[in-house]
């Protein structure tokens, strides 16, 4: 397996709890800055960019589903963190599974948004073609944005998006069309324990509530809420900031991690 890398993170707030947020699939840290807004009064927040993405460093090998979830190993290591729960997003949901099926010690709480599912991830030979073909092309990324931002945003809030999207490594969006998505780490799921909590948004044009509740809910901790946020795409970080923040306060109160 290739080593670990550093990976760059936005840093918010203070607090004995600490939320870590990892992006989607072509995005960055950036997505989750509306949110960590949202806690930061009353939580420490960490958001790292994955290899590959954002400012993180895009090695030339490494873009296995394990292979992240090593690198998010090592970060929360490297930080010290002792007391935290992990929320990933898509792509990222998948990778949080895998990192929450070790456990890191200090581990309080597993949050999936709009989650990658850790069966093969339902998608057409068609649609990821047309993802592999879009790399690198503005007008695709533009597209990209339109689709998945179902609530209107900000156009700096797009903006974002597009930028993510665009300054994606070719290696890592690759790896995951090809590879990751297609990963079964069905069999690590016995391992995760714990609080759980899927959030989604109920326009998702990717992937709709339904498939959480038929690829995800049944092998995550039983009792497990998914929480659909109406008229929400997905990207329910930008989409629906307030409503994600939420969601996250009464995720940890209810299991009394915070006074």
């Amino acid at each position: 397996m290739p080593q670990p890398i550093d990976l760059p993170a936005l840093e918010a707030g203070a607090g004995p709890l600490t939320f870590v947020f990892l992006h989607y699939w072509a995005g960055s840290s950036r997505e989750w800055q509306l949110v960590l807004d949202e806690l930061a009064p009353d939580f420490h927040c960490l958001a790292p960019d994955l290899r590959g993405f954002g400012l993180a460093p895009a090695p030339a090998s490494g873009y296995t589903v394990e292979d992240y979830a090593a690198d998010v190993l090592a970060f929360i290591g490297r930080r010290g963190l002792s007391n935290f729960v992990l929320v990933g997003h898509s792509m990222s949901a998948k990778i949080a599974m895998w990192v929450a099926s070790e456990p890191p010690a200090g581990l309080r709480g597993l949050v999936l948004v709009a989650p990658s599912p850790p069966t093969i991830e339902p998608m057409t030979d068609a649609d990821r073609t047309a993802s592999l073909k879009a790399f690198g092309r503005p007008e695709a990324a533009a597209a990209t944005a339109d689709k998945i931002l179902v609530q209107p945003v900000a156009e700096a809030v797009k903006a974002v998006v597009i930028e993510d999207n665009l300054r994606a490594a070719h290696l890592a969006w690759d790896a995951w069309m090809r590879y990751g998505s297609r990963e079964d780490i069905l069999a690590r799921m016995c391992l995760v324990q714990g609080p759980c909590l899927i959030i989604t948004g109920g326009a998702d044009p990717i992937m709709s509530p339904s498939v959480h509740g038929l690829e995800t809910l049944p092998y995550l901790p039983e009792g497990t809420p998914l929480e659909i946020i109406s008229g929400v795409g997905h990207l329910p970080p930008l989409e629906a900031p307030q409503e994600v923040a939420r969601l996250l306060r009464e995720f940890v109160a209810k299991q009394g991690l915070v006074g």
